[in-house]
């Protein structure tokens, strides 16, 4: 397996060169912040709705002094904004607390904040601080992830956990771009653009014949 995930690495960084993260952000808090509010929701909303939110209130000391109801206008753009706002305050609250207003640089204490779970301590810890502890597990990582027999696994984490097993750490990096841009461009939920897909020969649902129409 560790073979297939190399080669699946490759052939994607070939296809995506200039794979990235999507989110606009400055500082690590900001990251955590847009994280947060991607949660069912795009990034090109998040990123959309963050420039004059952050032009004014960037700090975990600004967030948790924010009005709750004034932050629930701010996000209301990028869905379930009443949940959001409650845990971006309740957040920023411990992270002055307990961390003395700076975000925790290890998935131990990020997934303890209110609100983070481990995909979004992930993208954190990969996005802010440059050290890719694991492997994001978002809708299209799930999606690629069963399709091409990599996880037989439903639930995120039980996912992330097989896919540790099959690519190397130093390839953690890219593969969180990798999946997602191939989700976005390739791999869509609705319509997958299977025949062009790069990673064709190596999926087992297109070897099956189960393709998605």
């Amino acid at each position: 397996m560790k073979k297939q995930g190399k080669e699946i690495v490759e052939i994607l960084r070939k296809k995506y060169p200039d794979a990235k993260c999507s989110l606009d952000f400055e500082t690590p808090f900001e990251m955590l912040v847009a994280v947060m509010l991607s949660a069912q929701c795009t990034d090109e909303r998040v990123n959309k709705t963050t420039p004059s939110i952050f032009a004014k209130y960037s700090t975990p000391k600004d967030f948790a002094d924010i009005d709750l109801q004034k932050l629930e206008e701010l996000i209301h753009p990028c869905g379930f904004y009443k949940n959001k706002a409650k845990n971006i305050k309740a957040c920023a609250k411990m992270i002055l607390e307990k961390h003395a207003g700076k975000v925790p640089k290890t998935m131990e204490e990020l997934v303890k904040l209110p609100g983070v779970g481990r995909k979004s301590a992930n993208v954190v810890m990969l996005e802010a601080f440059g050290d890719a502890q694991g492997i994001a597990v978002d809708t299209h990582c799930k999606r690629i992830a069963n399709k091409l027999g990599l996880s037989k696994e439903k639930e995120p984490e039980k996912i992330e956990q097989d896919l540790l097993k099959i690519f190397e750490k130093e390839d953690y990096k890219d593969i969180n771009h990798l999946l997602i841009w191939h989700g976005r461009n390739t791999c869509d939920a609705r319509k997958p653009k299977c025949e062009e897909c790069v990673l064709k020969e190596i999926c087992e649902e297109y070897k099956n014949g189960r393709k998605t129409r």
